[in-house]
Parts: structure tokens; C-alpha cells; sequence
């Protein structure tokens, strides 16, 4: 396999991983939201940030895979390939199990805020405290870039 073919392989596995751990997520959000509105309408704005939070972990599989691509050229040694697979793990690794597990707790908040909406603002920190794994596997991964 030529270098370049590892280092593609690997961007898009990360890109591929991070967008389903945010696919995932935002099921599970969507799903509970749509029951929680299905009661209360007027809610509506309260859900919507706990809802695309785990939209984030795509993005940041995204930008990485085009970060990685300027990495990325025709005749790439096969070692650089590798360095460029090796680097995109992290993130990969984080952006998929971060992703689904925001979206579990985001779900969690969404339920909260059915009973106490003047919860909303206070509830975000939860999930957001999953994103953090998500950020320090994207700053390893750009860290890990040859």
C-alpha cells in the first residue's frame, strides 16, 4: 500500500467514524426532542442547543480530514502515510464513542427540561463536558500531523 493510500485510508476512517458518532447522537437527540415538543411546542428553543451538540464531533472530522489532505501527496513515503494514519486515531477513536455518548446525555437533559424548562441553560454543561475528549482527541490528532 503507497503512502498516500495509508494516509487517505486513515483520514477518511476519521471523518467516516466522527460523522456516525454524530449521526448517532443526534438520533438519539432528535428522537427525545420531537417527543418532548410533541407535548409542549413552546419548548422548542430550550431543546434546540442539548439537540445539535453532538453535531460537533462531524465537524471536527471534517476539518481534520481536510487539515490531513495538505499532508497528503502524490508519492507520499510509505512511513509519512502511516504517521498520517496513526495521527488521524485519536479522533477517530473519540469523535465516534464522544459523539453517541453526548448524545445519550444530551437526551437526558432534553427529558430534564420536559419537566423544568428553567433547567435549559445549566443542563448544557453535561454534555458538554463529553465534548471535551472530542476537542483533546481532534488537538492530539493535528499534534500527531508529520
Amino acid at each position: 500500500m503507497t503512502g498516500e493510500a495509508l494516509a487517505v485510508l486513515g483520514l477518511a476512517i476519521c471523518a467516516g467514524l466522527c460523522g456516525a458518532g454524530s449521526a448517532i447522537g443526534l438520533y438519539f437527540t432528535g428522537s427525545a426532542a420531537s417527543g418532548v415538543l410533541a407535548e409542549d411546542s413552546k419548548k422548542f428553543s430550550k431543546v434546540l442547543i442539548l439537540v445539535v451538540l453532538p453535531a460537533t464531533q462531524g465537524i471536527y472530522g471534517f476539518v481534520f480530514g481536510i487539515l490531513g489532505l495538505g499532508s497528503v501527496a502524490a508519492g507520499l513515503e510509505p512511513i509519512i502515510g502511516a504517521r498520517i494514519f496513526a495521527a488521524a486515531m485519536p479522533l477517530a477513536i473519540t469523535g465516534l464513542i464522544s459523539g453517541i455518548l453526548q448524545g445519550k446525555t444530551a437526551v437526558s437533559g432534553i427529558y430534564a427540561v420536559a419537566k423544568n424548562e428553567k433547567l435549559s441553560g445549566k443542563l448544557i454543561l453535561f454534555p458538554a463536558m463529553v465534548e471535551t475528549y472530542a476537542i483533546l482527541g481532534l488537538v492530539v490528532s493535528i499534534l500527531l500531523l508529520p
